[in-house]
């Protein structure tokens, strides 16, 4: 089966991407995300509980608001070195043609030092559903039911 291929207008903040700093890339072709790297003016260290804006040196335009982009982890950084994002996932709606910022977070027990250059988050684009809220009186029910958080147990 062959991937959805989308048209992203990129615009080039910081004129490192495209040579020192290459611009945004799936890894692998099996790669869900293009990798977003750090573009800060010189090495940026995070000590432990602390939180940064990390500038990515990009903008990008969707425009269809039938997608949105999604901006999440690389789990590898969370699991290691205890880098994650301090807004967990983000968001870039259709219309956005701002900077793209990446809130790094490090929650690890180390120092953790983001380079111009280095992978912190991967980019996903993702269809969006437009809904329309019905209102009723009661839902058809379900095995669930109301059950909340946690309800059907772990095994």
């Amino acid at each position: 089966m062959n991937a959805c291929l989308l048209d992203l207008a990129v615009k080039c903040l910081d004129p490192r991407l495209g040579n020192e700093i290459p611009l945004p890339a799936a890894a692998t072709d099996g790669s869900a995300g293009m990798d977003l790297r750090a573009a800060p003016d010189a090495p940026l260290t995070l000590l432990p509980g602390e939180s940064a804006l990390v500038p990515t040196g990009l903008a990008i335009h969707i425009g269809d608001p039938g997608w949105c982009g999604l901006i999440v982890p690389r789990s590898g950084l969370g699991h290691r070195q205890g880098l994650v994002m301090g807004n967990l996932v983000g968001v870039i709606d259709a219309d956005y043609q701002g900077p793209l910022m990446i809130s790094c977070w490090n929650r690890g027990n180390a120092p953790v030092t983001i380079a111009p250059g280095d992978r912190i988050a991967q980019l996903l684009l993702v269809p969006v559903a437009r809904v329309r809220l019905q209102r009723v009186e009661e839902f058809a029910p379900t095995a669930r039911g109301a059950g909340g958080f946690g309800s059907t147990g772990m095994r």
